[in-house]
């Protein structure tokens, strides 16, 4: 075995064990208990003082074995505000203040006609409930009930439906001295603006402390749960960016200061904090330079999660007011709106978005990607013009590699009286090769670098595919509306051409009767191998027959834009092989190849049938 082959067979085993940990590593969904609670922490100094992080009331869902209200149900318990902008509905809960029923008008569950659109925030009595809640934390001067929470009856001020250019304003008189307000007010995307404001009429001096939080109630049943998506808390602070899962917070340690099992960061002078999934997200976000302390909980008792951020204390002197201003995203992960509000001074907001380990390649692969659907107006045709520029990227390498390739075979006659002189003598072989290379200038591993380099490659454009929602819902063209899915063909829809759907991605008759791009895939590395001729070694020839057809069936399940992208690649690769090995003189026999391949197999066949019997006892 040539080290030509070995290199190319270490390559290519190398991308195949990385695709099929991809494909394996599915953790089975974990299925928690709702509950509910209240958050309490010591008392004491007023930064640390009670600090309501969910409603006390309510019922229990479900899952225990109580009743859970319909959403529609639990929007009529309380007087409402209504919210409608361009790209949102809902509503507003006087009760609290909680900004707690949200939906998004520009993204449907499913493909779907008629499918419902995506629900972003839900009050608390449905199931996964997740909202939002503000207030301030009482301290000296005051108590815990003269201050706004969770459970407290507002007054709508002025306004009538919050929208863009529409604020809204409430107030809450706490019959002690003290009077609040809340001006909300939303941008024509996905950004909240909350202005807390304190007015003391009261004779003394009080001390309080603002809060933001988000809470959600269980680990959301919907979990994609993949270990290429991260899901749960995400934060920024000073820089830093965290990401926690689900259960990292439920495991946390207890913080005294906080009186639950937290994980804590004080002293930020510019981050946020929130919880993400696969597209959408929940983000607070206090003003530019205000510091704050940042926190993630876990009631182990009511099994709510709570994302807090807590501003410094303020001291109201009699007769005066104070405000503070924080803004709360809820809404999709869209690139481009997490740009701009980046650049608005959200800090590194675009990180919210799991770009992963190859951030370096994955945020350049996204930016062209998104440039190109932008000029060409279609995901499929933008994926297959990313695979070019790639391809041209790679061109120099390529050239030397097949360059390369093209050199071995013309040494192929001299390799192998090399190995006729050398016998059974492995070293004097390798010494004998070696020098060949040397004096032909031939590198023999550059043939497998255009394969390494694939690999961080393919694993950033499927993470591009996977995590951003630019994808979700990507059409191409007919039956392939939704290029983050998997092919939806397949013989039982006779590949797209009846309106039957295919067998489920996970089940075990899609891993048999695959998609048409599956299949495609599958012909395209197998001809791209009959460009040279089969490698006589038995082992070889068995990798080599294998692993177009493991290849197909494996990424049937993947998502289909990730497989356009390995055709287009596969086509093109054939095509620079074939013209640059032409160029240096060695002509592929393409036909022959194939040719050969069957009529190996027929002679084989046909001498072990004609194999003579052994004799025995002589």
């Amino acid at each position: 075995m040539d080290e030509q082959n070995k290199n190319l067979i270490l390559a290519t085993a190398l991308s195949f064990v990385v695709i099929l940990v991809w494909f394996v590593l599915f953790p089975p969904p974990e299925t928690e208990a709702p509950l509910d609670g209240t958050l309490q922490t010591s008392t004491g100094d007023p930064a640390d003082a009670t600090v309501p992080a969910a409603p006390a009331t309510g019922a229990a869902p479900a899952a225990i074995g109580t009743e859970t209200q319909t959403a529609a149900a639990s929007l009529e318990n309380a007087p409402r505000v209504q919210i409608e902008t361009p790209r949102l509905t809902g509503s507003i809960s006087l009760v609290g203040g909680r900004i707690d029923d949200l939906k998004l008008k520009d993204y449907r569950t499913t493909v779907d006609d008629g499918a419902p659109i995506v629900t972003m925030l839900s009050p608390q009595d449905t199931v996964d409930a997740y909202y939002a809640l503000q207030g301030w934390a009482a301290g000296s001067g005051i108590d815990a009930d003269a201050v706004p929470g969770p459970d407290t009856n507002w007054t709508l001020a002025s306004g009538e439906t919050l929208g863009v250019d529409s604020p809204i304003t409430l107030t809450w008189d706490n019959g002690t001295g003290q009077v609040f307000g809340r001006t909300i007010s939303v941008d024509k995307d996905y950004m909240f603006s909350l202005t807390q404001t304190v007015t003391n009429e009261g004779e003394a001096p009080v001390t309080l402390a603002p809060y933001g939080m988000i809470v959600q109630h269980t680990q959301p049943d919907d979990l994609e749960n993949f270990f290429i998506l991260h899901e749960g808390a995400v934060a920024i602070a000073d820089g830093e960016l965290a990401e926690t899962d689900w259960d990292d917070i439920a495991e946390a340690e207890v913080n005294a200061a906080w009186g639950r099992q937290a994980i804590v960061q004080t002293g930020v002078t510019e981050g946020w904090i929130g919880f993400t999934d696969h597209f959408w997200q929940a983000i607070l976000i206090p003003s530019a330079g205000q510091t704050f302390d940042q926190a993630l909980t876990y009631d182990a008792r009511t099994d709510i999660y709570r994302a807090v951020t807590r501003l410094p204390t303020q001291t109201v002197a009699a007769g005066a007011s104070t405000e503070v201003t924080t803004q709360l995203f809820a809404g999709a992960k869209e690139w481009a709106i997490l740009r701009e509000y980046e650049s608005a001074g959200v800090a590194k907001f675009i990180d919210s978005i799991d770009w992963g380990w190859f951030f370096f390649l994955t945020k350049p692969i996204f930016w062209l990607l998104h440039e190109l659907n932008k000029l060409i107006g279609n995901m499929g045709w933008a994926i297959i013009g990313l695979t070019l520029i790639i391809k041209a990227v790679l061109f120099p390498l390529a050239y030397k590699s097949y360059v390369s390739m093209a050199k071995m075979k013309e040494l192929q006659p001299q390799m192998e009286k090399l190995k006729e002189a050398a016998g059974d003598d492995r070293q004097k072989m390798q010494q004998g090769m070696m020098e060949l290379y040397k004096k032909e200038k031939v590198n023999p591993a550059a043939g497998c670098l255009p394969i390494l380099l694939q690999i961080p490659i393919f694993f950033s454009l499927y993470k591009v595919i996977f995590v951003t929602i630019e994808l979700r819902h990507a059409p191409w063209f007919g039956v392939f509306q939704d290029l983050s899915a998997p092919d939806p063909t397949s013989i039982f829809n006779f590949y797209g051409l009846l309106p039957w759907d295919a067998p489920e991605p996970a089940s075990f008759m899609a891993l048999i009767f695959i998609g048409i791009l599956p299949l495609l895939l599958g012909i395209s590395m197998w001809l791209q191998q009959k460009l040279n001729p089969a490698p006589t070694d038995p082992t070889q020839q068995m990798i080599f027959a294998w692993m177009p057809w493991v290849f197909m069936f494996m990424l049937g399940g993947f998502a289909s834009g990730l497989v356009v992208y390995w055709i287009a690649n596969n086509t093109i690769t054939f095509t620079q092989q074939y013209l640059i090995m032409r160029s240096q003189g060695y002509k592929p026999d393409l036909l022959g190849n194939i040719k050969s391949s069957f009529k190996r197999k027929s002679k084989e066949t046909a001498t072990d049938s004609k194999a003579p019997a052994k004799k025995g006892g002589k």
